[in-house]
């Protein structure tokens, strides 16, 4: 039986207007024009200087008319302002919707009719992301579910796990979660983006980590031995996500707050490829 869970930390802004693909496609690290009924995208809104913002998913409206932004609800207004700045002569609104975010994992989910859904972009075990206009009534999983889920995953959770102006989306794995376009051409941030990329200066990874204690809050040091190689991120029951330099990823003996600590790499990750 699927699970699903209404995303209470959600919010869901629109974009709508004659050139909303084109005002999104030079803002954003992934690629609008792929935005489609059934198919969702997920990407980031960075800085000028390549460092990551917020990231969000991009779904179509059914009715063909605007994107649908599935975020985080403690940055929906940021998010809204900033991206309005960029405006301009631009034809497009920025507004708020009353749409209600939820996911659904396991097998057996039929997405509900006339309502915006998609396939989880990131990975195939993610399941599916949909928007009903109010919470269902009757979910068969909660907030806490979904949050042991996605940890299971290694997938990010916006604001719990990246730094605001501080991360890069190859920290945090954006490239392995089909998170960034390396085709469509220039958006803000795209630079140091791309530098990252091909000259390898990808230091440290988001990673699922665990521990036989509750693991401790985020920022946390990551030490081993005497050297500080990490630090802590979203966490609960002993799993977590935690930010780690990539020399040291397999590493035993890895402690936090006094405690030991494994790193678990998924199926889906890779460490980039050294340049020749």
């Amino acid at each position: 039986m699927a699970r699903i869970a209404h995303l209470s930390d959600r919010s869901v802004l629109s974009v709508s207007g004659a050139d909303r693909v084109s005002f999104l496609q030079g803002l954003v690290s992934n690629d609008m024009t792929t935005v489609a009924p059934g198919q969702a995208v997920w990407t980031a809104f960075l800085s000028a200087q390549g460092k990551w913002l917020a990231d969000f998913f991009v779904f179509a409206d059914p009715e063909g008319e605007r994107l649908l932004l599935d975020c985080n609800a403690g940055q929906a207004d940021m998010l809204r302002q900033r991206l309005s700045r960029y405006r301009l002569r631009a034809q497009v609104e920025l507004g708020e919707t009353g749409y209600a975010v939820h996911a659904a994992w396991g097998e057996g989910f039929t997405p509900p009719e006339g309502y915006p859904a998609a396939p989880d972009p990131r990975v195939a075990r993610a399941g599916w992301r949909f928007l009903l206009g109010h919470p269902m009534p009757h979910p068969t999983a909660d907030e806490v579910d979904y949050d042991r889920h996605r940890l299971a995953l290694g997938l990010p959770d916006g604001p719990r796990d990246c730094e605001s102006d501080k991360t890069l989306l190859l920290e945090a794995n954006f490239d392995q979660f089909n998170g960034i376009s390396w085709t469509k051409g220039c958006y803000m941030g795209q630079e140091l983006t791309a530098r990252t990329r091909y000259r390898g200066l990808v230091r440290r990874h988001l990673v699922p980590v665990s521990s036989r204690h509750d693991l401790p809050v985020p920022g946390t040091p990551i030490m081993a031995g005497e050297k500080t190689v990490g630090e802590m991120r979203s966490s609960r029951d002993g799993a977590g996500l935690a930010m780690i330099r990539s020399e040291h990823l397999h590493d035993t003996g890895l402690m936090a707050a006094n405690h030991a600590l494994q790193v678990h790499l998924p199926q889906w990750f890779s460490l980039p490829a050294k340049p020749q």
